[in-house]
Formats: structure tokens, sequence, C-alpha cells
């Protein structure tokens, strides 16, 4: 028995074999079969294999329902850092390496897989982006040994690797009528991933498929880094940031320090705000603060712990506008009546130097295959980030002549997935390879540039 896991920043999903020839995706909640990546450690509760935890939407809704306790997400932006083997306070007491976090993530997405799978799985395909970390090789390999540990320690005893953007292309490729060439733009929560792949129904029976991967190129910004942006031009200046102190003896106004202001719009450095030697010097600042109701609202989000709930806003406000139109972001439970307006082109502008690398990382891709820009048929959009509609814009002008489709913005990296795992695990047992190893410590490597005859 086998499985296939997308271990996404923001949403993950499992797959696993249904009959002789399909996969299914796992329904991991009532009927969702994607789930936030998100774990809620509650400081009362007993503890069952570990801190009393949530998961998914219920972690999301325990936080929101102001449930004593801390909410970890975006787990996987810490894997090639050196926070993953540190160990972070969640509560009551307890502390919980980063690592252990995301193995008892894992651990919950193969539990649900096993009961509904009817046995046990020890066998795994798992996504990952091209760069965990960009330009940094070492770092890079060191964040997939951290999640291939993460997956050992649940019990998986065989693990293979597959980049994202190629899961993606399959599951392009399952409805394709004919070969052509396909950009595959992979953008979710914390990377964006491009891979330029030749696909059709005859290829589609190969096992062996790296000539038919062109190129991969990635950056590390993503949905999350919007999120930041947005919060940091929108929201946080209301709390002081870019502000000015008093003028002092005749002396330029200082402008405020915006160390903390950063910290409260990263995702895993926000409960850095909270520790009481934090918390003491952030009191003492109020001579910083030209406008007392900054250092007030500031102190007020440090106090009550506020900081996650700006950072959900924040993306909530880009999703309102991702479409167009305008949003107000409510910020009545820091100040009452407190509230500012966001409008798309507000967030473009706060996201700007983002879309353009995104982009570039594009044409980049393409070049890396040897490819014109003209000679990319087709552009298959998939992960959350693409409903991002002035990003998908910009992609498909810098490839004009290709056709737009596209995939689940949730689901199409682990469909893919899953048809690439039903094609290793059960097309090595047809032809009877076996190895002593039993392990794929990585994926296909990213093939040398080369061209391609049309």
């Amino acid at each position: 028995m086998f499985c296939a896991i997308d271990f996404g920043t923001s949403n993950s999903a499992i797959a696993i074999p249904q009959g002789d020839a399909a996969m299914r995706l796992v329904e991991l909640e009532p009927g969702h079969t994607t789930m936030p990546t998100a774990v809620f450690y509650m400081v009362e509760g007993p503890e069952r294999d570990g801190p009393p935890r949530a998961f998914g939407r219920a972690a999301v809704a325990a936080y929101v329902d102001g449930i004593d306790g801390r909410l970890m997400r975006s787990m996987k932006s810490i894997l090639g850092s050196s926070l993953i083997d540190q160990t972070t306070d969640v509560g009551g007491g307890r502390g919980v390496k980063y690592l252990d976090i995301v193995a008892g993530y894992l651990k919950y997405l193969k539990t649900m897989a096993e009961a509904q799978a009817g046995q046990r799985i020890e066998h795994a395909v798992l996504g990952r982006p091209v760069f965990f970390v960009d330009d940094d090789p070492a770092r890079d390999a060191q964040a997939q040994a951290a999640l291939q540990t993460a997956a050992r320690q649940v019990g998986f005893s065989e693990i293979h690797f597959q980049y994202e953007p190629i899961a993606a292309a399959l599951d392009f490729e399952s409805s394709a009528l004919h070969e052509q060439i396909v950009l595959v733009a992979d953008i979710g929560g914390g990377t964006s991933d491009f891979s330029v792949v030749r696909v059709g129904p005859e290829r589609a029976k190969r096992l062996e498929r790296k000539d038919d991967i062109l190129a991969n190129h990635g950056v590390h910004i993503a949905g999350t880094d919007f999120d930041r942006r947005v919060e940091l031009a929108a929201i946080l200046p209301e709390f002081g940031l870019g502000s000015f102190g008093p003028s002092i003896r005749g002396a330029a106004p200082r402008e405020v320090p915006s160390g903390v202001y950063f910290d409260l719009a990263t995702w895993h450095l926000i409960n850095t705000v909270y520790s009481p030697q934090r918390v003491a010097e952030l009191r003492s600042m109020r001579d910083f603060y030209a406008d007392a109701r900054h250092h007030e609202r500031l102190l007020t989000v440090v106090t009550e712990r506020l900081g996650h709930e700006l950072a959900a806003r924040a993306e909530g406000a880009k999703i309102a506008v991702a479409e167009g139109g305008t949003t107000r972001i409510d910020l009545s439970h820091v100040e009452r009546a407190l509230a500012v307006m966001l409008d798309e082109r507000e967030a473009v502008q706060a996201i700007e130097a983002d879309l353009a690398r995104i982009v570039d990382a594009a044409r980049v891709t393409v070049r890396q295959a040897g490819l014109r820009a003209d000679q990319v048929d087709a552009l298959y959009f998939t992960g959350g980030s693409t409903g991002l509609r002035l990003l998908a814009q910009q992609i498909g002008a810098a490839f004009p002549a290709a056709r737009a489709v596209r995939g689940d913005r949730f689901a199409s990296v682990a469909t893919g997935l899953g048809l690439y795992a039903r094609r290793w695990f059960e097309g090595r047992a047809l032809s009877a390879v076996a190895s002593p190893a039993a392990t794929s410590p990585s994926p296909p490597a990213p093939p040398k540039r080369r061209s391609v005859r049309r």
C-alpha cells in the first residue's frame, strides 16, 4: 500500500489507490479533500501521543474561537532554516521541536489515509518545491532531508520525492489529447515553481519521464509573502510602521524602529514578539512615537497576542481584492471602530516587486529549456495564489501564444503526485526491480538546458 502527499505551505492533501488504475484524494475533513496546513496546540487537555492538538480547519476554528493555545501555520517554510531543530513554546508549559510539529501533521494525514484505506501505509511519494531555499543548495538539501526525517518518524519506510510542478504537469497530461509543451505555474503559499514539460497521450504511458522534463526553476516567493506585503503596506502603518517620533531639541524626527513590525508580519516569528522581554522593551519605547495611539495599538497587539489575527486579516483582504474591487479590513478587535480600506491597485503596488520576480522566473524556466516564449503551447496554472487575477495575467502576457488552462488550485498537485506514485511503485513491482535501501532520497535531477525541435 502506498500514498502520495502534497504537504503545502497553506493547504495539504493525500492520495491513495482506488481500484486497479485510479487514485483518489482522501477526505481529510467532512466534505473536504484538502486541509489547511495548520496545527493548534491547546494549553489544556489530555496528552495522547503528544500535546493536545487540532488540525486543519479545526485548528483555525480553535484559534478564532479564542481557545487558549498556539496556532502554527506555514510550517513548510521552516524546512531548511535553523529553526527546524529548535524547540518552541506551545503553551501549558510544553515545548515542541518544529520538526516534531511537521511530523505530527504528517502523521495526521497518514492516519486519515490508513483509516480510509483499511490498512497500514508504509510507502509514500512526497511533493517538494523546485527550491525549498533559493540560491543555497546545501540548505535546500537540508530541507528535503528534514522532511524525509519527519516522514520516517511517522512510519514511512520507503520515501520518494517528486517536484510539485512536475506532478501538476501529470495532472494536466491526464486530459491532453495530443503532444504539446506546457509551462506549469505552481504558485502556492511558499514558493512559485515553474516547469517546462513535454506531455501527451503516448508519453503518459512511460514510467521514466526524465527526458520530458525540459527545465525546472522557481523562487521562494508566493502567497504568504503577498500576505506579508499587504499587512506591512495596509495594516501595520496604523500601528506605527513608517511613522516618526517627536522632534527633540530641534533635531529631525527619527523613524520608529521597524523590526517588531516585520516580525509581526512573518508567521513563524510572530510568537517571538510576545516574550516578556520583548513586551517590556516595547513598553519602554513610548517616547519613540509622536502619535501615542500607534504605541497603544501596538501594545494591545503584543499583550493580547493578536499578531496571528492581523496576519489572517491581511490574507483575507488579499483574497477579497484578488479579482478586483475594494475591501474593508476590520481592526476593531484592537481598537473600537478601527479599520482600513484596501483595493486591488494598492495590493498590487504592495506586491509589485514580488510579481516581477515571479514572472521573470517563468521566463528563465523557458529559456533554460532552450525555447522561445512562442514555443510554449499551454500555461497550466495551479496553486492557491494563481487565483490572484493580475498575477495570472502578467504570466500570460509573457507567453501570448500559449493557451491558459486552470487546474484545481488546491488539488492538482496531489492528484498528479498520486498518478506518479502509482506508476512508480506499481511499475517497479511489475518490472521486479528491488532496492535494498528502498529509498530514493531526491527527485529526478533537473535536466540540463537543451534545444527542442518543433
